[in-house]
């Protein structure tokens, strides 16, 4: 029996070490196997190559590969088939873990998106948001793993989420929220995602992402004008010269300290850089061209810097770059805090308001402002500040009983009214528009979004406002709390530290002075207030996991081991509370492994 419990010992140690170093390669998206599956090859991979090194100053994994160096035991573990066993075990693990604190708390919401992969599969990432309730409350977005879905139409998306939840034995019927992009195959109203969750469970409020929808408001302001349009070829154009080749490059180095981005062509935030970058730096910039137009052999290259140092030196593109660099920085800074995992519906509308206030404000003065700061950078480059003006056209028309409205001759005018005020009225009317899902819902929770307004209204009207969550939160003959009960609670409530307290400090306040149960109606309307989602932005984090996970070389992993791979990544938290002890005892079950471990 000593014998026996010293050998036990030797396997669990020698196993504890390669779960510790399959949970460190995960946890930093590293491969596991190179092109030899040996000990003590130089291409071995990254996982033998870590047992290797710790062989050398570990006595248990230094007396494990001697053994099997020499022949002695033919079980070490060490293969492709022990590495994708563990992978499955310790992700499970954490799946179960998760699982369990989304029971404890309850309530939870769906967030959705997909993307396809390197081997042109398409992936679905599915995330679900809750509030932790052991100790103080925290807003949690859970990542579950990567779906191969065959089909992007409503119907399969919605039935693969809700095998998904079936399968980790999670009901639907406590899912109060659902986040998706503006996609035609998830926002539908008749055969969308969203619609066809809300028909098995109406309370599943849908919520747009907010920074999907204001990376739209600006895309539609971009192409609200022939001049925004011309302003960004031009931007682009200037990246495309300079990285055209590696002197190019050089000399605009030599000239600037913040270089041109490219960009994307979905994530308007991404032109900022660009933007930024010429706004402050447009005489660097022009130099570089005039310098590279000296130095360059090329004819056709040489007519093209020409061209665009005649472009950044002129009045109207610097116009456009500093009404550009303005509106994107305004929106930018709504947008990077839209993507927070902890952000909250009252705080994302009242952003949003603020962002559209400020452009508003920004269409009174901001030409003017525009015309002087370009007026300076002119001055700078020895350049005129004059806009060239156009020759007018004439065209016959036939008889008409509407009078052809007068023409332009103002060319500084004609750019404010046919530039500026339409970029900008652009922006505030799509953003009334685009916004207007996320407004209703917030309408329909607006007493506990909007509490600092619950304290002043009359009886009537917070009852009416009860009844609405009431509603919202009913089906069937199912209800989450009464109204009428949820407006007693909030007229009875002690004094609180502000008047100004958003959803979450008013449900952390309730936990820290533990009055969960004298108002129990307000304790679960707050936590499915915070549940909510706002943005997918957790899905899109997800999709830069799956692109250094199942990389061109690991293009022909599986699905098991990718999605295995990226839970562990993504909830490398969770994965640090585990017992190693459970995660043997799993191991040990499968293959009749129970006499060795």
């Amino acid at each position: 029996m000593t014998i026996y419990e010293a050998e036990r010992k030797k396997w669990r140690d020698v196993l504890t070490r390669l779960i510790s170093i399959t949970q460190s390669l995960a946890e930093r998206n590293l491969a596991f196997r190179g092109s030899s599956e040996k000990l003590f090859q130089p291409d071995n991979g990254n996982f033998l190559k870590e047992v290797e090194l710790l062989a050398k100053f570990d006595p248990i994994m230094e007396n494990h590969l001697s053994k099997i160096k020499d022949g002695q035991t033919h079980a070490h573990y060490l293969g492709q088939h022990t590495q994708n066993e563990l992978i499955q075990i310790v992700s499970g693990k954490i799946l179960e873990a998760i699982v369990t604190q989304i029971r404890d708390s309850k309530y939870f919401s769906i967030i959705l998106d997909c993307t396809p992969d390197i081997s042109h599969q398409e992936q679905m990432s599915i995330i679900l948001r809750s509030v932790a309730l052991r100790g103080k409350p925290e807003i949690k977005e859970h990542f579950l793993g990567f779906v191969n879905v065959e089909a992007t139409t409503g119907l399969n998306l919605s039935t693969v989420i809700l095998n998904k939840l079936n399968e980790l034995k999670i009901s639907f019927e406590d899912c109060r929220g659902q986040a998706f992009d503006n996609g035609a195959n998830m926002k539908g109203k008749n055969q969308g995602v969203q619609a066809r969750l809300l028909r098995r469970n109406p309370r599943a409020v849908f919520v747009p992402c907010g920074a999907h929808t204001l990376n739209l408001v600006i895309a539609d302001a971009a192409k609200s004008s022939k001049d925004a349009v011309g302003f960004f070829g031009h931007v682009q154009k200037l990246f495309t010269f300079f990285s055209a080749g590696t002197q190019r490059w050089g000399v605009l180095k030599k000239h600037v300290k913040i270089t041109m981005k490219s960009w994307s062509d979905t994530r308007w935030e991404s032109r900022l850089k660009s933007v930024h970058a010429i706004r402050h730096q447009a005489s660097e910039v022009r130099e570089a061209l005039l310098e590279a137009r000296q130095t360059i052999n090329d004819p056709v290259a040489k007519v093209e810097a020409q061209a665009l140092a005649e472009e950044v030196g002129s009045y109207r593109f610097l116009i456009c770059c500093v009404v550009w660099c303005e509106i994107l920085t305004i929106t930018n800074i709504v947008n990077k805090l839209l993507q927070s995992a902890s952000m909250q519906l009252d705080i994302a509308v009242n952003l949003i308001s603020n962002a559209k206030a400020s452009l508003t404000t920004y269409r009174d003065t901001g030409f003017s402002e525009a015309q002087t700061t370009a007026t300076s950078i002119c001055e700078v480059m020895n350049v005129e500040a004059v806009l060239k003006e156009k020759r007018l056209r004439n065209s016959k028309r036939h008889f008409s009983y509407e009078a052809p409205d007068e023409p332009m001759t103002d060319a500084l005018k004609n750019l404010e009214v046919n530039f500026f005020n339409i970029v900008v009225d652009s922006a505030v009317t799509s953003m009334d528009e685009r916004f207007e899902t996320l407004n209703q819902v917030k309408s329909k929770y607006g007493v506990l979004l909007n509490f600092s307004t619950a304290s002043q209204m009359s009886s009537e009207s917070l009852n009416a406002h009860c009844m609405e969550v009431q509603n919202t939160l009913t089906f069937r003959d199912d209800y989450d709390i009464s109204g009428m009960d949820l407006a007693h609670e909030i007229q009875n409530l002690p004094d609180l530290p502000s008047d100004k307290m958003t959803a979450f400090e008013l449900l952390s306040f309730l936990c820290e002075k533990n009055l969960e149960e004298l108002y129990p109606n307000l304790w679960i309307a707050l936590r499915i207030a915070v549940t909510l989602p706002v943005t997918v932005a957790s899905s899109e984090r997800s999709f830069s996991k799956l692109k250094l996970i199942k990389s061109y070389l690991r293009s022909s992993m599986s699905q098991e081991r990718l999605s295995g791979l990226a839970i562990m990544s993504i909830n490398h938290d969770v994965g640090k509370h585990l017992s190693y002890d459970d995660i043997i005892d799993d191991f040990a079950s499968r293959k009749c492994r129970k006499g060795i471990f």
